[in-house]
């Protein structure tokens, strides 16, 4: 009985770090091309046509 209440707590957590990880490289990436301002990348150069 305690397996099926741990399953759905353990897939949460699992899910929650990797959406925490994915942002941590997101903002990583944003550092090399622009700015990190409140959860957006903002880059002042303009993309080539």
């Amino acid at each position: 009985m305690f397996g099926l209440i741990r399953l759905p707590i353990l897939l949460l957590i699992a899910f929650i770090v990797g959406v925490f990880f994915e942002r941590n490289n997101q903002r990583e990436a944003c550092g090399e091309i622009g700015v990190w301002e409140s959860g957006i990348c903002v880059t002042t150069e303009m993309p080539n046509d």
